[in-house]
């Protein structure tokens, strides 16, 4: 029999028992922010469940995991104590236990509205890396910047190539995103361009939230990764490929991308998410040993990119695509980026890089839909070859089958003007 919840789920809702997953919210502008877990409409408060001493497991209950301001303490504790947090939730939510569902005090004390909550940035994000893992994203953009010769280069098919990231400028969606300012290639023999970017861009990502991490100087091993992933998020990588194209040689993405990085509120577990796991893509050649995983995976995440004009009161879809498009695993980015002895921490976050697929409509990205401005959009009347000012993205994510959906709801951003 299915796991069925006390509490009314719609069909096509992303939050059904299965999922559960975790977020950070204020109930009210003055509260202090507590942590959460979405259950159809509403959101779970964990900091109520942990002071009625509900989480009474070995692990969780002599801890005050659930009464910090953010995640980082619970996702350090690793897949054991995640795994019995788990359990202990589906329980209480469940449609036979009466502990929360006759308890009308403490339901009224711990299940609000989604809509009535204010959502945070989940974790406390020490540092951001960003991966560059699509292997059609890679093709396009090699053939729009250095032609059909060598559009992917040599390194890209035996590592998981990536930048490190500014972790400061990683909002919460919903967060408006101001125009970057900076330089652009010079015209003839004039100076560089310098104003608002003419060429700003979302990128299509994941990204994993790293959960236990690791010493300095001490590799993770590629089997032993995903017990070092506490889950998945939506992330738009916004980019000004104007400001990236002058400044990325020799050193790559700088001011092109530390302007603003958004992230969905609620972190999918990797557990919620093992029934829609895939075989990966099959790597030519093999990598070496360190990057060879025992039985390579990806999930099967369909994602989805709206954008509504400024002109508009509609969203118009732009492109579809999913998250098994991947060429690098997300084990394999951890893996790789610990073999040099980096550590990592609890929290920390790693974007996929943007998520391509096979087929012109599942670009990741407008410089890849509108062939760098070569091919505008059509957007309800409108037509796109970059972002304009009061311009609104907004991405989805979902695994559908078994009888329910795994979601991870919407990452949204506005493009508001530079300043004067």
């Amino acid at each position: 029999m299915a796991l069925k919840s006390f509490i009314e789920v719609r069909p096509d809702s992303h939050f059904p028992i299965q999922n559960l997953p975790y977020g950070v919210f204020k109930p009210e502008t003055v509260s202090s922010p507590r942590p959460g877990v979405a259950i159809g409409d509403f959101v779970l408060d964990l900091s109520e469940i942990a002071s009625a001493g509900l989480f009474d497991g070995p692990i969780l209950k002599s801890s005050d995991c659930f009464l910090q301001p953010n995640l980082n303490k619970f996702v350090a504790l690793g897949k054991p104590a995640w795994k019995e947090a788990r359990a202990t939730l589906q329980k209480l939510l469940s449609a036979t236990e009466p502990t929360l569902r006759d308890n009308a005090n403490l339901r009224q004390k711990s299940l609000l509205p989604v809509d009535k909550v204010q959502f945070l940035v989940p974790v406390a994000i020490g540092d951001y890396t960003d991966f560059f893992s699509s292997m059609h994203h890679t093709k396009n953009c090699g053939i729009i910047f250095r032609g059909t010769q060598n559009p992917i280069l040599q390194n890209w098919f035996h590592l998981p190539v990536a930048y490190h990231g500014r972790a400061s400028s990683i909002v919460i969606s919903g967060t408006d995103i101001i125009r970057p300012r900076g330089q652009g290639h010079p015209t003839g023999n004039s100076p560089p361009y310098f104003g608002p970017s003419l060429k700003l861009d979302f990128e299509l990502e994941m990204a994993t939230i790293v959960g236990p991490g690791n010493e300095l100087g001490k590799p993770i091993d590629i089997n032993e990764a995903a017990d070092h992933i506490f889950g998945l998020v939506l992330m738009n990588d916004w980019s000004a490929r104007d400001i990236q194209a002058w400044e990325y040689v020799p050193l790559g993405p700088f001011l092109g991308k530390s302007f603003g990085t958004t992230v969905s509120p609620w972190i999918v577990t990797l557990e919620a998410l093992e029934p829609f796991a895939v075989d990966a893509p099959k790597q030519d050649p093999p990598p070496l040993p360190y990057l060879a995983e025992k039985v390579p995976r990806n999930y099967d995440v369909s994602l989805e990119v709206r954008i509504k004009p400024a002109e508009h009161t509609d969203s118009c879809v732009v492109t579809r695509s999913n998250l098994k498009h991947l060429y690098w695993t997300l084990t394999q980015q951890l893996a790789h980026h610990t073999i040099n002895g980096c550590n990592l921490r609890p929290g920390d976050l790693l974007g996929t890089g943007t998520i391509s697929g096979p087929e012109p409509e599942s670009r990741g990205c407008l410089l890849e839909l509108t062939w760098n401005g070569q091919e505008p959009l059509s957007l309800n009347g409108a037509t796109r070859k970059f972002l304009e000012d009061g311009d609104e993205v907004i991405f989805s994510g979902s695994c559908k089958g078994n009888g329910y959906n795994i979601g991870f709801g919407t990452c949204s951003g506005k493009i508001v003007p530079s300043p004067p």
